[in-house]
């Protein structure tokens, strides 16, 4: 069949939910198109692992043609998408007008700052490979203004890093700014001593970690404070800007502010204008499917169950690639002629999060690890998910060779956006 008969199927995002969807229609008799903005698809969980300089930015990213090379009804076209024309079944991006039978939905999300964008130059979050060497330029170039400043005030100033969020991404990202600080750069200047650096983890609610259970929040908490983190939770951040950041009890200064507070979803909602929740996720049927669309579908980060009784799937990598996966199969099984898979089922495997060197909280089940042998666990299963043999091996080794020499790598300062 050729591919102008076959049924075109747009996939909007290359990211974990997009690529799934994309594999499981590869013996599809179908045209599968993926689109996304970005020529690579990016490994989002290790991504603080850029920003604070341990890993090289191609040791999580790949190339979207190389991981599809193989899959000969797939073609990949590097565009930003500006709208969708429901009626005639439409995607349009700057340049081309692409059309669809299926449209999957795939583009995940973006920072939330709760109503003040203005903070976002001062704040910025951690969504993207660029997100991640800027902020790592921030981090390091912190350091090196304060080798260079005369003032004692203007030092502590800019050796002190605040992260607004007490998620996964805020924990971890304090852990390993602590870590850059207190061992790996310890030795590397004359005039300051990087050990002195004040690392603030901010937490609007109670705990850290709400997420996991409260003994695992509790574990996370005492070992980041045992590194020399100040973890400040029910405080309420209620301004950022270039002097700091500003509490519902006082203010922090600071040159470094890391956002990790909240997302927001992608516009896709208002490209085909349907229901939303308060964080913009589309609402979506038991299959996945758009009301009043059956042809469109929307995953991920994107999507939200919109049968109240449903709880809300979570934004994660191994959710986005059940729901990819299952949209793909769904629609495989359409264009075959042959039965659907029933309703939509998420299975929740594990949390996990790694605070620094040698420990890590896992929850898999009845089962909580916390230490040493969590961080194992952490570890290996982050290397199972890479793709490809060379970044998990690349990975791997850095890994080791940090555990060891307590170094890090990636210390280059680019120039912005570089």
């Amino acid at each position: 069949m050729s591919d102008a008969i076959r049924p075109q199927v747009v996939i909007v995002g290359a990211g974990f939910g997009g690529l799934a969807a994309a594999d499981a229609l590869a013996r599809a008799p179908a045209s599968v198109t993926i689109i996304d903005r970005h020529n690579h698809h990016c490994f989002q969980p290790l991504l603080y692992q850029v920003a604070t300089a341990a890993l090289a930015s191609p040791d999580i990213a790949w190339p979207v043609r190389a991981i599809l090379r193989r899959q000969e009804n797939a073609r990949v076209i590097m565009a930003e998408v500006t709208g969708v024309d429901v009626d005639a079944r439409r995607v349009r991006t700057q340049t081309l007008s692409i059309p669809y039978d299926y449209l999957v939905l795939a583009t995940g999300a973006t920072h939330s700052y709760f109503g003040h964008d203005e903070w976002a130059p001062y704040a910025p979050g951690l969504k993207t490979v660029d997100d991640a060497l800027e902020i790592r330029r921030r981090i390091l170039l912190a350091f090196e203004r304060a080798e260079l400043s005369g003032d004692e005030h203007e030092r502590r100033r800019l050796l002190t890093f605040v992260i607004v969020g007490g998620g996964p991404t805020g924990v971890e990202m304090a852990g390993a700014i602590a870590e850059v600080a207190r061992q790996t750069l310890k030795s590397d200047f004359r005039r300051i001593d990087p050990q002195t650096a004040r690392i603030v983890l901010v937490e609007a609610g109670p705990r850290i970690l709400s997420g996991f259970p409260e003994r695992l929040s509790r574990y996370a908490e005492r070992t980041l404070t045992q590194m020399g983190v100040e973890v400040r939770t029910a405080t309420m951040v209620t301004g950022c800007g270039p002097k700091g950041v500003s509490l519902a009890d006082g203010s922090i200064e600071s040159e470094t502010i890391i956002w990790a507070a909240g997302v927001r979803a992608s516009p896709a909602a208002r490209w085909i204008g349907t229901d939303t929740d308060k964080a913009g996720r589309i609402k979506v049927n038991a299959d996945l499917s758009v009301p009043g669309h059956p042809e469109i579908f929307a995953i991920g980060d994107t999507a939200v169950p919109a049968d109240p009784g449903t709880p809300p799937i979570p934004g994660i990598a191994p959710a986005a690639k059940q729901m990819g996966r299952y949209v793909g199969q769904v629609i495989a099984a359409r264009v075959a002629g042959q039965k659907e898979p029933g309703p939509f089922i998420y299975r929740h495997y594990l949390d996990l999060a790694t605070i620094g060197r040698k420990s890590a909280v896992v929850r898999r089940g009845k089962l909580q690890l916390t230490g040493f042998l969590a961080w194992l666990f952490w570890g290996v299963a982050h290397i199972y998910f890479l793709i490809g043999v060379r970044n998990r091996f690349l990975v791997a080794t850095n890994w080791l060779w940090d555990y060891i020499t307590f170094q890090r790598g990636a210390r280059v300062i680019t120039e912005r956006g570089a």
